[in-house]
C-alpha cells in the first residue's frame, strides 16, 4: 500500500530537551558509521511525543543521522507503526481484525468507532480527542476481541465496556488496561487449570498492567522525563 505523508504538515520539529538527550544517548549503541541503525527507535520516539510522525521530524532525524531525508522517507512510510496523520489528542485506538478478535466481535468494535469516534479509519473525531483504525494481529488471541489504545492492550472486550472505555478517557480518566472482564491474565474464563498453588498470582494484576499502572503513561505523550536517563553501554568495563 502506497502511504503518503499528510498535507498539512508543522512548520518545524523539535526533541523536548530530555528527548534529544535520548535520542543522542541511543545512537552511541551503535559503531562510527553505523548511527543509520538507530532511525526506527528515534523516530518511534518522536511520535511518542507528538502522537504522529511529522515530515519535519523524520527530517530532522534524518539530519541527526546523516541520513538523506529520503532513507528516513522510507523507512516512515514502510512501517505501519509510523502513523503519517494526526491522530486523536486523547488516543487513537487500533482494534485488531484478525481472525480470533473477528469471529469474537472485533467488527463490533469498529462500529462502536465509527459512531463514536468517526466514520472512517485515521479520521479524526469531532473534538479531535480520537481516532481509530482497524489493525492485523496484535497476538492477544486469548483475550479477543481486544484493542491497543496507546501503549497498553485493552482485552476482553464488548460494545459495552468498549463505549465505556471511551467515555471515560473522553472524561480525562486513565482506564487500566489489561483484560476487561475480571480475568488476571489469559488463563482460561472457568479459572487455572494449572499452576493454581495458594501461594501463585496474588498481585492485584498481571505485570504488564501492574507496570502501565505505576508508571502512568499509558495514554500520556513521552517528553523523556519519566524516567532517568541511563547509558550503561557508554561506561568503562570494570575490571
Amino acid at each position: 500500500m502506497l502511504r503518503r505523508l499528510h498535507a498539512d504538515q508543522p512548520a518545524d520539529f523539535a526533541f523536548t530537551p530530555a528527548n534529544q538527550a535520548w535520542a543522542q544517548a541511543q545512537i552511541t549503541k551503535y559503531p562510527e558509521g553505523r548511527q543509520a541503525s538507530a532511525i526506527i527507535p528515534l523516530l518511534w520516539r518522536a511520535q511518542e511525543q507528538e502522537g504522529w510522525l511529522t515530515r519535519p521530524a523524520i527530517e530532522h532525524i534524518s539530519e541527526m543521522l546523516g541520513l538523506a531525508y529520503i532513507r528516513g522517507l522510507e523507512v516512515a512510510t514502510f512501517y505501519f507503526m509510523f502513523q503519517l496523520q494526526p491522530v486523536g489528542s486523547v488516543a487513537h485506538i487500533q482494534v485488531c481484525g484478525t481472525t480470533t478478535c473477528m469471529i469474537c466481535g472485533a467488527e463490533d468494535l469498529v462500529a462502536i468507532c465509527k459512531d463514536k469516534i468517526a466514520k472512517k479509519p485515521h479520521e479524526l473525531s469531532a473534538d479531535g480527542k480520537f481516532s481509530w483504525e482497524e489493525v492485523e494481529c496484535l497476538g492477544a488471541c486469548s483475550n479477543a476481541p481486544m484493542a491497543q489504545i496507546g501503549k497498553d492492550y485493552y482485552e476482553d472486550l464488548t460494545v459495552e465496556n468498549f463505549a465505556g472505555l471511551l467515555d471515560a478517557m473522553a472524561r480525562g480518566e486513565v482506564p487500566v488496561p489489561g483484560p476487561q472482564n475480571g480475568r488476571f491474565a489469559c488463563e482460561p474464563k472457568k479459572g487455572l487449570t494449572s499452576l493454581d498453588m495458594p501461594d501463585v498470582n496474588t498481585a492485584p494484576s498481571n505485570g504488564s498492567v501492574g507496570i502501565a499502572t505505576d508508571l502512568g503513561d499509558t495514554l500520556k505523550r513521552i517528553d523523556g522525563t519519566e524516567h532517568p536517563l541511563r547509558t550503561p553501554w557508554s561506561q568503562p568495563a570494570s575490571v
